[in-house]
């Protein structure tokens, strides 16, 4: 249990582990217990802020990439509010702060790979039309993405798509449960909401679900021991964008998604990739205002890859 002086558990795996670190960092030696996570594996990582290295005495450190049947040994150290200021002062823009499940069932930060999608091995992708591919012959972005990490490693990389035109996040939220334990996901990436926004919600009530959804899908991303990666809505061409039934699509509620999104992303240490500005202003790149041609397909999948791997 974490004592209330020391509120923050931290798994660490590498130079965290040191104590001269600790004592340049937190001032002292703090209380450790041995840890360990599932379904990861380290890799070097070269550093070159020479403060951290002369604060660790080494060039060269640990991050983590998934792997199943692998597991990293480390501990869990209980860390002060000021010790975890510190610690995230400490780590180089290559590392983010996560949340990870470790072997014991417990949760506690880590420090992980900033781009959320180099270190996965198996992602599933969850959404509406646009993550599905409509209006692109080829499977859309989340095909591209397939292909490319496919290709990067045929034996343990996979990808699987199960994204369905017309779901909102209250969709994907009842379905992911019943999908996810047989593909074994280490990654999963959610495109949020378009559809959320054009439901006919008067007032923000219906920022208050999406928020509740992403609580939700982060839940079942832990349980899964999965990294949650939440995709922000692209750019909608109001005067072009398709009418069905009740729903209507306006830049004004996009926007609101788009907002609420990352600043819930943020709030909750969650990965957030805003996909807004690949296509902002370029109805050319849309088929019908909403969904993107070919090309804005591969536009986006440009745009994902450069944040993201």
């Amino acid at each position: 249990m974490v004592s209330p002086s020391r509120p923050h558990a931290l798994f660490s795996f590498g130079t965290l582990l040191d104590e001269r670190v600790q004592t340049k960092l937190f001032g002292q030696a703090v209380p450790r217990f041995p840890a360990a996570l599932a379904g990861y594996a380290t890799r070097p990582l070269r550093i070159t802020d020479p403060d951290v290295v002369a604060t660790s005495g080494l060039e060269v450190h640990l991050t983590l990439t998934r792997e199943i049947g692998a597991e990293v040994e480390g501990a869990v150290l209980h860390l002060t509010d000021d010790d975890l200021a510190a610690a995230d002062a400490y780590e180089v823009d290559d590392y983010v702060r996560r949340r990870v499940r470790l072997t014991s069932g417990e949760t506690a930060w880590a420090y992980v790979d900033a781009r959320p999608l180099r270190p996965a091995a198996r992602i599933v992708i969850a959404g509406d039309s646009i993550a599905y591919g409509r209006c692109d012959p080829s499977g859309g972005w989340a095909a591209r993405l397939a292909s490319e990490h496919l290709a990067a490693n045929e034996t343990d990389h996979r990808v699987f798509n199960v994204a369905i035109p017309g779901s909102s996040l209250d969709d994907v939220r009842e379905q992911l449960p019943a999908l996810l334990p047989a593909r074994l996901p280490d990654t999963l990436v959610v495109a949020a909401g378009i559809n959320d926004s054009a439901r006919p919600d008067s007032g923000d009530g219906w920022l208050a679900d999406v928020a509740d959804n992403l609580e939700a899908l982060a839940r079942t991303a832990m349980k899964h021991n999965a990294r949650l990666v939440v995709l922000g809505p692209t750019w909608v061409d109001e005067p072009n964008a398709p009418v069905y039934g009740e729903l209507r699509f306006t830049l004004a509620r996009a926007e609101a998604l788009r907002e609420s999104v990352r600043a819930w992303c943020a709030a909750n240490h969650i990965d957030h990739i805003d996909m807004w500005d690949a296509l902002r202003d370029r109805p050319d790149l849309l088929a019908d205002g909403l969904h993107p041609t070919p090309e804005g397909h591969r536009v986006l999948h440009g745009h994902l890859t450069a944040l993201a791997r």
